[in-house]
């Protein structure tokens, strides 16, 4: 019980390094299509987000969960995942950028640390659920 709790530990540790690293590349191409375009906080966003998927998608299912399991599967379900979550967020922080007048990166942070949280129990309990330590 004492290793799993450990390995549990070990795994959101990395999780979350991981998912910094995606967060770096998702705020600074945020940051330069904000600072040298004139795309609207949509398209921006998206761009930015999907960059960080496809980053941190590659590094989690190999080191964080260490999952052998199909590719194509595992990316459908992380696909579903981000066919709820990006229309939210992306109409959400539109929303909140163009109608309310929050700030731009303030939106943008707030929408990675949601992605952060809630993506982390998906992936853990759904997508690499029966497939954790299986790619030594």
């Amino acid at each position: 019980m004492e290793e799993n709790k450990k390995k549990e530990i070990v795994r959101v540790i990395k999780f979350v390094l991981f998912s910094i690293s995606a967060g770096v590349i998702e705020f600074g191409s945020f940051t330069l299509l904000t600072e040298f375009t004139g795309m609207p906080y949509r398209a921006r966003y998206l761009i930015a987000l999907v960059l960080s998927v496809l980053w941190n998608f590659t590094l989690n299912r190999k080191f964080t969960f260490q999952s052998a399991n199909n590719i194509p599967v595992a990316m459908l379900k992380v696909a579903a995942f981000y066919a709820v979550f990006t229309p939210l967020t992306t109409f959400g922080g539109d929303y909140l950028v163009e109608s309310l007048h929050w700030n731009d990166y303030v939106v943008t942070l707030l929408n990675m640390a949601l992605n952060l949280s809630t993506e982390y129990l998906y992936d853990r309990f759904f997508v690499f659920r029966g497939s954790l330590d299986t790619n030594k």
